[in-house]
């Protein structure tokens, strides 16, 4: 397994790199979040990315994707997390064109995957129901009545879910809270009776929203996959998720140490650069190898994506709980290095250490993750 970019995937990250550098820089993030956005995107930079063809990474060619893979989009969330920019991409061209292209009928695939490349249409996909990461733990219910089916339940932190043109909504429709079976994914339009959408206020500024359904009437027509049958196709899709979502908290690391690196080479304290102190030396070194160390994680995992590996699940694992320790420590010494000023908002420093609060739990947090890598390698 190769822990290196090639040719192709490398001058996709320095597009990227100098793309997000130039038209997103963290001052943009910083206006969508004081001028209280609603969208919480910039609508032109989203079509930007459109017209880079980001949307369609992921998406086969013949539904005018680019099938460029998993290594290539996690390049680019790589360098999205150094920026902190807010865009509707992993809602969208994550789990969207993921859960479409692995579970959508042919005129699914036909009708959306084509409006996902192009930018006409952004997805969210409502899955979650407590504080605590559980693909099991659904308790939405969707019962029959004739050709349609009536959809009632609450789902928390949905990714996007405030500004997505169509939601993608996992409810139970057999089995019993907990079991894996008996739940099915439907497609529903936001505009439907019955769904009530709120925003809410995450601390890092992410976009996210509190959804509920009460009797939204949807088509069987609507259902994404087989009915009972979604679990199989949210854990391929949710393993993507946290794949990509890894390789943003990999760029959000990255930056707080550098941010943190420069301060060291210019903050002085009793006449001396506080580079110079063996103490935080050390503490920088241990940053470093740790962040190597998540690096090839993440790469692992995106190549196991491209190859649909069997031991993908383990190394999504893998890839999210080192994300997510290493995101963690890297921020927390940021600031701590930067003393006082580190939690001021004038310093873009602490920016990412609330980015990486809200990351790690995205999809399971570093302790969900080393349980379940430990359950999948027998321990």
């Amino acid at each position: 397994m190769a822990l290196i970019l090639n040719e192709e995937q490398q001058s996709l990250k320095d597009i990227a790199k100098e793309f997000l550098q130039k038209n997103a820089p963290v001052t943009h993030f910083r206006e969508i979040r004081d001028t209280e956005n609603e969208l919480g995107y910039d609508e032109k930079l989203w079509k930007d990315m459109v017209d880079l063809g980001w949307s369609g990474i992921l998406v086969p060619e013949e539904y005018g994707g680019f099938d460029f893979g998993m290594v290539g989009m996690g390049s680019i969330f790589e360098e999205m997390g150094k920026m902190l920019t807010p865009s509707p991409l992993f809602a969208t061209g994550v789990l969207g064109a993921s859960l479409i292209t692995l579970g959508g009928s042919n005129s699914q695939k036909q009708n959306y995957l084509p409006q996902i490349v192009d930018g006409s249409i952004t997805t969210a996909l409502a899955v979650e129901e407590s504080n605590r990461h559980s693909l099991s733990q659904i308790n939405t219910q969707a019962i029959k009545e004739g050709a349609n089916y009536k959809i009632s339940g609450d789902k928390t932190f949905v990714i996007d879910g405030h500004s997505a043109s169509l939601l993608i909504v996992a409810a139970r429709t057999g089995g019993k809270e907990g079991d894996l079976s008996g739940i099915t994914l439907f497609l529903i339009d936001p505009q439907s009776t019955g769904v009530t959408i709120t925003k809410t206020s995450m601390v890092d500024s992410r976009n996210s929203a509190n959804i509920s359904f009460d009797g939204v009437i949807v088509s069987s027509e609507n259902i994404l996959g087989e009915e009972n049958s979604g679990s199989g196709i949210l854990e391929q899709v949710v393993d993507r998720a946290q794949v990509a979502i890894s390789a943003e908290m990999l760029g959000n690391a990255s930056q707080a140490f550098d941010l943190t690196l420069a301060y060291l080479k210019e903050r002085k304290q009793f006449g001396s650069l506080i580079g110079t102190f063996q103490a935080l030396q050390h503490r920088a070194a241990e940053m470093y190898s740790e962040l190597e160390l998540t690096k090839s994680s993440v790469i692992a995992a995106c190549v196991a994506v491209d190859e649909n590996s069997n031991d993908l699940t383990r190394m999504a694992s893998l890839a999210k709980f080192k994300a997510g320790e290493t995101n963690h420590l890297v921020t927390n010494e940021a600031v701590q290095m930067h003393g006082g000023v580190g939690v001021t908002d004038e310093y873009d420093v602490g920016l990412y250490l609330k980015r990486a609060r809200v990351t790690e739990h995205i999809f399971g947090n570093a302790e969900y993750h080393l349980d379940r890598y430990a359950s999948l390698s027998e321990y």
